[in-house]
């Protein structure tokens, strides 16, 4: 699947997304085992004419139940399909009693037909929920709590593991994760006679490489980052602020940290210009922008490494992305979940787990390019770690620690839509920074229940 800068925060799930919660557990099940049958004893007779007892065939193990497991799923759509039914054919191998059906769809799609199919009983038995989607169908009892279908969960990393969980019970097994970082057009910061971006960098050099940059032509940008809900979230997170208090309770957006950073984010469109507007773009996509050559660095996921190694005529690297009083990163995760109404949840944990967790299933992730599979087993690591490019893959690593998630409330869609407008009003000049967030916090307290 093409994504673009940040991931789409799908908003059309049956429910509004419930209050979030971050802890999830998982691991493999064990199904069933056969048992085999006591061998016979052969009794001789003693009196004349008697001989010892028909010898009977030992009895037959009883067959293991065959099942047939349906997976549908996006992630694993378009260029990735081939790699996750490489994962289903190693697990049926494995597992020869259950069979998949596998039905992929593409993420624009794949909601709404997943909406169809819950309302109307026909959900798959695994399906796959992105991680803003999950509370919401974990909260109306659509899935399947399997904490007592997993086991050992020390293999997978314990940051994806815990987006997955709802009410203190697992009801998700995280297939993958994804992080964002800075990329960057090493020819062009040559050109520029600027140094590579550093793990120590902040907003004020990451401005002064781009303003560099900028210079070397009308048609040559310096960075694209868009000014979006999650970028802005981020981006208050990485200057000290937030949109809402600890405990979801208010609304934190009219704060002086949270204009500082909007007039930051805004001023590399409206002030320096060595991010693109809109009119500027005409219409190109941002990977499109920086694959072209004419971008020094887009904030961007670690997705676009596969695309940017086969399109890009350029040398490129990564680095940590840069804040201001700290650093701050997204943290992206799609998990398969159990419809609460299969009749197979045995054989349907056992498959979750296989695909996100196993070492088998983690290494064709890894050789695929598909995103980051979330495991800690150290060979699976290093083999993505030697992938080039790029050649830091190290930050994706060290990214981790820095990892952030937006809050997620009922009214979800809402909010993010009032969000985007006031930043936008601020992006276009038609606001100033100050007066779009404190327009913003006004419509967000008048129209947003928190609980």
């Amino acid at each position: 699947m093409k994504k673009s800068s940040t991931k789409k925060s799908n908003t059309r799930s049956i429910w509004n997304i419930a209050a979030l919660a971050l802890v999830l557990v998982l691991a493999a099940s064990a199904i069933m085992g056969c048992s085999s049958g006591a061998a016979p004893t052969e009794s001789a007779g003693t009196s004349s004419g008697n001989t010892s007892a028909p010898e009977t065939a030992p009895e037959a193990a009883p067959e293991a139940k065959s099942v047939t497991i349906r997976l549908d799923q996006f992630s694993g759509s378009g260029a990735s399909e081939d790699a996750l039914k490489s994962m289903v054919a190693e697990f049926e191998k494995q597992n020869p009693s259950i069979k998949v059906t596998l039905q992929s769809f593409g993420y624009d799609d794949y909601f709404t037909q997943l909406q169809s199919k819950v309302v109307g009983g026909n959900a798959a038995d695994v399906f796959e929920l992105n991680f803003e989607n999950f509370v919401s169908y974990a909260s109306e009892g659509v899935l399947k709590d399997i904490s007592s279908l997993v086991g050992d969960t020390s293999g997978f990393n314990q940051t994806a593991l815990e987006a997955f969980q709802y009410g203190g019970q697992q009801y998700g097994v995280p297939n993958s994760f994804s992080n964002v970082v800075l990329i960057y057009n090493k020819d062009l910061f040559d050109q520029a006679g600027v140094s590579y971006p550093t793990d120590d960098w902040t907003w004020s050099e990451m401005l002064e490489a781009a303003k560099a940059i900028r210079a070397l032509g009308s048609d040559t940008y310096g960075l694209y980052r868009p000014v979006s809900f999650h970028e802005f979230y981020k981006g208050a997170k990485q200057n000290g602020g937030s949109i809402m208090n600890d405990d979801a309770s208010a609304f934190t957006v009219n704060t002086p940290q949270n204009v500082e950073t909007l007039e930051v984010m805004s001023g590399w469109v409206i002030d320096s210009n060595v991010m693109p507007s809109d009119a500027q773009m005409g219409g190109m996509g941002d990977w499109d922008l920086f694959k072209s050559g004419r971008l020094g660095m887009i904030v961007t996921g670690i997705w676009a490494f596969s695309d940017f190694t086969d399109n890009c005529s350029f040398a490129w690297d990564v680095a940590i992305e840069p804040g201001n009083t700290s650093k701050a990163t997204h943290f992206f995760s799609n998990a398969y979940v159990i419809n609460n109404e299969t009749k197979e949840a045995e054989a349907a944990t056992k498959l979750a787990v296989f695909l996100a967790g196993s070492k088998e299933a983690a290494n064709i992730r890894v050789a695929a390019s598909w995103e980051l599979p979330p495991v800690t087993y150290q060979d699976v690591l290093d083999s993505y770690l030697q992938i080039t490019p790029p050649e830091n893959r190290e930050a994706v690593f060290k990214s981790l620690d820095y990892l952030v998630t937006p809050p997620v409330i009922k009214q979800q869609a809402e909010m993010q839509e009032i969000i985007s407008k006031h930043l936008n009003n601020a992006l276009s000049g038609a606001k100033t920074a100050q007066e779009a967030l404190a327009e913003c916090q006004a419509e967000l307290e008048q129209k947003i229940t928190l609980s």
